[in-house]
């Protein structure tokens, strides 16, 4: 039997082995580093992208409704034993916002909406928040299968809510669809959340920061005084004078976003006026800014 010699069998000693598992463990924490790392960049590309995602989809959709506001269908002459003109009932710069069916009207700086007017008291913030605008749309349409009321008139109202889920107190936009309920033969109508487009306080974005709405005339100025039926004759006159809407919103990320908090040093989120808020949390804001041009209402038209 062949006899081997320990001493001379090539290993490894236990401060080598202990020296192996040191560098393996070290390569394998800077790996780990360097993963959460780009892990963590790749959540905030994301979150920003969903953001800016998330603001152009809810923007298109009011760029949509607003470049409606005002329109009126003209049937003229025809076969079909309707009207050639739109029959229903309007109802001007008289009145009040919710009958109004003027083109455009914007409520600055309001929080809570209900079709009725009221604003039921959890919805009530406190009375320096500035948050979100109101904005309401009106506009006609025709449908010839419908012929108890083929003439159609539409208010669309774009607002905010509060939102209170734990800690997270935010806000989320919301859209309600009104109908003109007037048939043919009838004088007068009343406004209606009862067909087959409405609805009422549907959420269609979540933690919005801001939602701003700015009347121009056209010269390209803010209007003063700010368009709206009532009492006021500028105000009113004002309603038929708007060329184009200039819309801000403002988003903010699910998640907590930046590393740090300075008490110091504020985020500042900027506003198209003098409307500037001051933020100390760890969330990203992203604000998307637009100028709508209006189609069927202005002076001229």
């Amino acid at each position: 039997m062949k006899k081997y010699n320990l001493k001379n069998i090539a290993g490894l000693s236990l401060v080598e082995m202990l020296i192996g598992i040191v560098i393996t463990s070290m390569m394998i924490m800077a790996i780990i580093t360097s993963y959460n790392v780009v892990n963590k960049s790749y959540s905030q590309v994301t979150d920003r992208a969903k953001i800016s995602r998330a603001g152009r989809d809810i923007v298109e959709m009011m760029m949509r409704d607003i470049r409606m506001a005002g329109f009126r269908y003209i049937l003229g002459t025809n076969t079909l034993g309707m009207p050639s003109r739109s029959y229903l009932e309007f109802k001007g710069s008289d009145t009040t916002i919710l009958e109004s069916h003027d083109p455009i009207i914007i409520e600055k700086n309001i929080l809570g909406f209900s079709v009725d007017g009221t604003v039921p008291p959890s919805l009530k913030h406190d009375v320096d928040d500035i948050c979100c605008d109101r904005i309401h749309i009106v506009y006609d349409d025709f449908n010839q299968n419908d012929v108890n009321q083929p003439y159609k008139r539409y208010k669309i109202t774009y607002f905010a809510l509060p939102v209170d889920e734990g800690n997270d107190q935010r806000y989320a936009v919301y859209k309600t669809v009104q109908s003109w309920i007037q048939v043919v033969g009838d004088d007068t109508g009343a406004w209606s959340t009862d067909c087959a487009v409405c609805y009422v306080e549907q959420k269609i974005r979540d933690h919005v920061v801001d939602m701003e709405f700015v009347p121009l005339n056209k010269a390209g100025l803010q209007m003063v005084p700010l368009p709206s039926p009532g009492s006021d004759p500028a105000a009113r006159d004002n309603l038929y004078k708007i060329k184009a809407i200039d819309l801000r919103l403002t988003f903010r990320s699910k998640n907590e976003f930046f590393r740090f908090t300075s008490a110091t040093k504020p985020r500042w989120l900027k506003g198209l006026g003098d409307r500037h808020k001051a933020f100390l949390d760890k969330y990203l804001r992203d604000s998307v800014v637009v100028t709508i041009y209006t189609r069927n209402i202005g002076e001229g038209i």
